[in-house]
């Protein structure tokens, strides 16, 4: 797992589908499914921690794009 997409489609694999609206809102849905996943014993830690790592790069990105527009 390297990519936002790929979470997306560890995501699928649950028919867990996030969209929003705003990319870092569908970001931050997803961390909270993430977690549930996990906590509920559906996926391993290093699948977790692999994810969560991914989404949390993806939301400093976004949030440096917001900050860039103002």
């Amino acid at each position: 797992m390297e990519s936002l997409y790929d979470v997306q489609q560890l995501f699928k694999q649950f028919g867990i589908y996030v969209y929003v609206g705003a990319r870092i809102y569908d970001i931050e849905l997803m961390t909270i499914e993430l977690r549930n996943l996990y906590e509920g014993r559906l996926i391993d830690k290093d699948t977790y921690l692999t994810a969560w790592r991914i989404l949390k790069r993806e939301h400093h990105i976004e949030e440096s794009r917001q900050k860039g527009k103002y």
